[in-house]
């Protein structure tokens, strides 16, 4: 088996994430890190024998398969095309970039020059979003009419909460919608097929300003009450209201919160199909449910022995055992390594395509927040 080599660019929360994950499957060797803060102490802690403080450095040194960017969203163009023109494949996070003008460019560019491309939208290699794709896909719910669900956080619950994400300059004209929102309208386009081509929303910016920690302050992690603050101003939204029309008929409608107290990390799907409807939601990750009108309604757990064969290839362990948001990571970055060797293979994971329409998607629910009106995608 080829042993691939990567190089991770950010060391936060996300970019610790992508580590282990890679380090799990055998074949990835991370080289390198890139990080603007303690590199050094970073890469001895996780035993990483190169680090840089700059990203070109670390490319321009070493010779890699494939990069990893996990830094803030108004980096990922500059990096991801320096990247591709070195000929190095890419991973990036989501959202893709910060406008999607910056995203077009980068599938365009991956395309034409055969670079080996992903967002990292994880969420579809949980077992249970893949078997109910698999269940849509084969008609077992018969007609989709319906979707709806969301995602909810409470980590900017408090004015005292602060991240870099809340500066538009940063993270784009969106938050909720790009950090969290992204993730949910990707994985009910990925299960159910469907296209969303009409969109109304309404943003709610709870917090005008916010304390910002004058010391850093990691993602998720919480500020100590005596410290040192400024108060800045916020132009990007703590909720959305996400109102949908698909491609087939279908309607549906998201809430994305990040201000949502005593939920740290839930996205919930539900789908409404003529025959059957099914539900999911990542607190109970391993589970579905399955609702019938005149037969009993089915709890469907994880167990490769009753999922479908296609979904039983991104499950390792058996029913019982769980597996959680490491494993999706793990199960996303083996197929985009397997599909250096082999391009032509139907896999699952988000390409910059995908990433790219994401940010289409994005712009449009910023546009019809703004303007108050049902906007075509």
């Amino acid at each position: 088996m080829k042993t691939y080599k990567a190089g991770v660019i950010g060391t936060g929360f996300i970019g610790v994430a992508h580590v282990e994950a890679l380090r799990r499957l055998g074949n990835i060797e991370v080289v390198a890190i890139t990080d603007t803060q303690d590199h050094k102490i970073k890469a001895e802690m996780m035993n990483i024998p190169n680090s840089f403080a700059d990203y070109k450095e670390m490319m321009d040194t070493l010779e890699l398969d494939m990069i990893h960017i996990c830094t803030p969203n108004n980096t990922h163009h500059e990096i991801a095309m320096y990247a591709m023109k070195k000929g190095i494949n890419v991973v990036c996070e989501k959202p893709m970039t910060k406008t999607a003008d910056e995203a077009k460019e980068m599938y365009e560019y991956a395309k034409e020059h055969n670079i080996v491309n992903a967002v990292n939208f994880h969420n579809r290699f949980n077992p249970m979003v893949h078997q109910i794709k698999r269940m849509a896909s084969g008609g077992e719910l018969g007609e989709i009419i319906s979707v709806h669900g969301g995602y909810v956080q409470d980590w900017l619950l408090l004015e005292t909460d602060f991240n870099w994400r809340i500066n538009s300059k940063e993270s784009g004209q969106t938050r909720a919608v790009a950090d969290i929102g992204s993730h949910w309208i990707d994985t009910v386009e990925y299960v159910t097929q469907l296209k969303v081509t009409e969109i109304f929303a309404e943003f709610l910016t709870y917090h005008k300003k916010r304390k910002k920690f004058l010391k850093p302050v990691e993602t998720f992690s919480k500020a100590q009450e005596d410290a040192e603050y400024e108060e800045v101003p916020i132009d990007t939204e703590d909720i959305a209201v996400v109102m949908l029309r698909f491609d087939n008929g279908a309607i549906g409608n998201a809430f994305i919160s990040q201000m949502f107290s005593g939920r740290k990390n839930k996205i919930s799907i539900f789908i409404g199909g003529s025959k059957q409807s099914a539900e999911w939601d990542s607190e109970r990750l391993n589970e579905m449910i399955i609702g019938e009108r005149d037969n009993f309604n089915k709890i469907f757990d994880k167990d490769p022995a009753i999922l479908s064969p296609e979904t039983q290839k991104i499950v390792d362990y058996p029913g019982g055992h769980v597996e959680g948001f490491p494993d999706t990571f793990k199960q996303c970055f083996r197929q985009v390594y397997s599909s250096i060797a082999d391009k032509g293979k139907d896999y699952d994971f988000a390409t910059f395509e995908d990433g790219y329409r994401q940010m289409i998607l994005e712009e449009k629910i910023f546009e019809s927040a703004n303007s108050g009106k049902w906007v075509k995608v």
